[in-house]
């Protein structure tokens, strides 16, 4: 395949995005390809832009003359009135409700229309407002104007829209969360990408810093956990070490569900544990979002600079006299680890149950965060859930059965702090010794806030031959509903039966047909087309039709549209077979051919676009 002067890696985080790169021309060569990080430069302050490695997801949109004019104007854009990355998240603490944040946390929630102006959430009605959607592609955007502006002087193929490029997304999003992302990309001008999934990315930025002895730290009969915990996302992938014809092989062998857990909530512990120190003190919604990012710059801060024994907090009051009624306290080394220690990563046996709050007839729209704050629990709950696919693996593999993880790999910006690190190697190998196994292994990762986008591009020069790639396929297990052909009943809708059209682990670039099975398929009329998915349910194959299904999938977002009919088959039910297809870049489509095969209709995972 033709190949780009650069393979581009992007994590777009949460917290923070960044890019990384390789160049092409050493793919070929018997060294190691080097990996190199690319300086965003970004609004540092008013009217001062600075290249620093990450780009802070934030974007601060000021009302009309609230900075003075050309105060926000970069290299490339001297017009711009909206600033991505560090001046947006120091704005954070002041003024949070022209501040979009954890835009990627929004990406992913079917509770609201990600194509609205929604964000910032719960900023007033005549704030400038951006959709979940738009707020990524302007993430991206950044990226695409800064790179081209510092390859100005080169011909128009080095432009990054011309690249091979790697977009991270989180192992646990849906297809919809996968596409509504490549949809920003797009809208971002850059019109072709692959999806790779965070916790593969940080496996191969490892790889690629011990490319040289990696064989020798891990062996065949291995499993690692990779846990990697990001600003709005908890994250857990199982990846096992096999041996095929006398060469070691990477299998990823489960992912766990989509927990909202992360540093966002870590940052709102400890603006309680300010509140309570500010005795008396009353805060509004916006006063306690900007203590919360308050909170987590001392935070960073503390962990950046271990000498620090506390960090000044300060919020800004109401009302007219804002700087005579600020509040001012200070976060403790002492307050952060035993919040974040305890309260997160508490010592808990593998039977450990998470928390289930009893639902509210009414609840306030939002980010459906995990209703349990305790780590291990999440855990504990995916190990126990994943135990049989462990004891299958090994049983295929005429192996000595191993029931749980005995490597650790930890990625994303929470683990900066050692103790936590810690901790979550403690409750590993005391689960690991009381089923007789012996102690975890800790796999050092490289830079915590780097790792995903430098392990992207080392993703990128594996799809050229350079290194190993981790096998794995789709994440979940894929179904579609069909409305059951039985007699009407008063009061009671028809059964849907979920057929399954794409089977876990299902490789890009791959199709599979349901030849035995044909349905009708309504067109000329707005219809609603229901999905379903499970990271559990690994050995259904195409065709599989679940009856009872409610316990065991998850429905994903319905597609609503009318498919176009013939001059024939115009509001009629046309017969049809499915085929479906995983692209190269990772999402997934249906195509509905009819019997004849005259016509055929394309279904993607896709909140927009009515494609056929």
């Amino acid at each position: 395949m033709a190949i780009s002067p650069y393979i581009i890696g992007i994590d777009l985080g949460t917290t923070n995005t960044a890019l990384a790169y390789a160049t092409s021309d050493q793919v070929d060569s018997k060294d190691a390809v080097p990996i190199h990080t690319f300086a965003i430069p970004q609004v540092v302050q008013p009217s001062r832009v600075e290249s620093q490695p990450l780009l802070p997801s934030f974007l601060y949109l000021p009302s009309a003359g609230e900075v003075p004019e050309g105060s926000l104007q970069l290299p490339w854009n001297a017009a711009s009135r909206v600033a991505a990355g560090a001046l947006a998240r120091t704005q954070c603490s002041l003024t949070p409700s022209r501040v979009v944040a954890s835009a990627k946390s929004w990406l992913c929630h079917p509770g609201v229309d990600r194509r609205a102006n929604i964000l910032p959430w719960k900023a007033d009605e005549k704030a400038r407002k951006l959709s979940p959607v738009d707020a990524s592609a302007m993430y991206l955007q950044h990226l695409r104007e800064a790179w081209n502006h510092a390859h100005a002087q080169l011909p128009p193929e080095h432009q990054l829209e011309r690249q091979e490029i790697i977009l991270t997304v989180p192992a646990s999003f849906d297809a919809v969360a996968r596409t509504l992302t490549v949809d920003a990309a797009q809208a971002a001008g850059l019109p072709h990408v692959t999806l790779l999934e965070e916790p593969q990315a940080a496996f191969y930025a490892w790889l690629d810093a011990h490319h040289h002895d990696w064989r020798d730290l891990v062996k065949v009969g291995d499993v690692i956990l990779v846990c990697d915990i990001g600003g709005g996302t908890t994250d857990f992938t199982l990846i096992a070490v096999t041996d095929h014809r006398g060469r070691l092989e990477l299998h990823r062998l489960a992912v766990g569900d989509h927990i909202l857990l992360g540093g966002d909530n870590m940052d709102l512990a400890l603006a309680h544990v300010a509140l309570q120190k500010l005795q008396g003190a009353k805060l509004d919604l916006m006063q306690m979002q900007a203590l919360s990012h308050a909170c987590r710059a001392a935070k960073e801060q503390l962990l950046s600079e271990p000498k620090l024994k506390s960090v000044p907090v300060t919020v800004l009051g109401r009302g007219r006299s804002v700087v005579a009624g600020s509040l001012r306290t200070e976060l403790t080394r002492e307050d952060m680890e035993k919040i974040l220690v305890d309260g997160f990563f508490p010592v808990c046996d593998l039977s450990a149950e998470v928390r289930r709050t009893q639902m509210t007839g009414l609840q306030e729209l939002g980010l459906p965060y995990a209703a349990d704050p305790v780590i291990t629990k999440h855990l504990a709950n995916f190990l126990r859930r994943h135990e049989p696919i462990l004891r299958e693996h090994f049983t295929k593999a005429s192996a000595p059965i191993r029931t749980l993880p005995n490597c650790l790999l930890c990625n994303g910006g929470v683990f900066k702090a050692k103790l936590l690190r810690e901790r979550l190697l403690q409750v590993l190998t005391q689960w690991s010794e009381a089923a007789g196994g012996g102690p975890v292994k800790w796999l050092e990762g490289c830079d915590l806030d780097l790792a995903v986008a430098r392990g992207a591009a080392y993703y990128g020069l594996v799809q050229h031959g350079r290194g190993i790639r981790i096998r794995g396929g789709t994440a979940q297990s894929y179904y579609i509903g069909v409305e059951t052909s039985l007699p009407a009943v008063p009061g009671m809708a028809a059964p849907i039966r979920a057929v399954c059209v794409a089977p876990f682990g299902m490789e890009e670039d791959t199709e599979a047909d349901l030849p035995d099975h044909e349905f009708g398929l309504i067109v000329g009329e707005p219809v609603q087309f229901r999905f379903l998915g499970s990271s559990h349910r690994r050995n259904d194959p195409v065709g599989t039709v679940i009856e009872n299904w409610e316990e065991e999938l998850t429905e994903l977002s319905p597609l609503t549209m009318t498919l176009p009919g013939s001059s024939s088959s115009a509001n009629a039910t046309v017969p049809v077979r499915l085929r479906s297809k995983v692209t190269p870049i990772g999402t997934l489509e249906i195509w509905l051919v009819s019997r004849e095969g005259d016509q055929q209709w394309k279904l993607e995972f896709n909140v927009r676009e009515q494609n056929s």
